[in-house]
């Protein structure tokens, strides 16, 4: 009875303090500049973040006429940077390359970044 008891309290104990890191609220304003673009129908962003999916575009709102195109991503992550990619009519800049990463600010649960397309 007593090794049961001692198997219970152990388990218990593990899996009460585990290795999962703690979740912090992050807000990421993305910010893209497709001025150097034509025949812009819509524009997106794709990544691995809550809201950011590599298989479709999460649709951005436009800022500037035929310039600017802003998103807000807000999430709960443990994470202290999120990889991403803008898309321009559907198709994914930086093709062959390294994914963007945005690396969240320490000191706010707020982060700005701007870009421009393809750069």
């Amino acid at each position: 009875m007593k090794i049961i008891l001692y198997i219970v309290a152990t388990l218990f104990l593990f899996l009460t303090i585990s290795c999962v890191q703690k979740t912090k609220k992050r807000v990421v304003i993305y910010t893209v500049d497709i001025s150097k673009m034509d025949s812009i129908k819509k524009v997106g962003i794709r990544g691995g973040d809550s809201l950011l999916f590599w298989q479709n575009d999460y649709l951005m709102k436009e800022i500037l006429k035929d310039s600017l195109y802003q998103v807000t991503i807000i999430s709960e992550t443990g994470r202290i940077c999120n990889e991403f990619k803008f898309s321009v009519n559907e198709n994914l800049e930086l093709e062959g390359k390294e994914n963007r990463k945005v690396y969240f600010d320490t000191k706010s649960d707020t982060t700005k970044v701007s870009f421009v397309f393809n750069k």
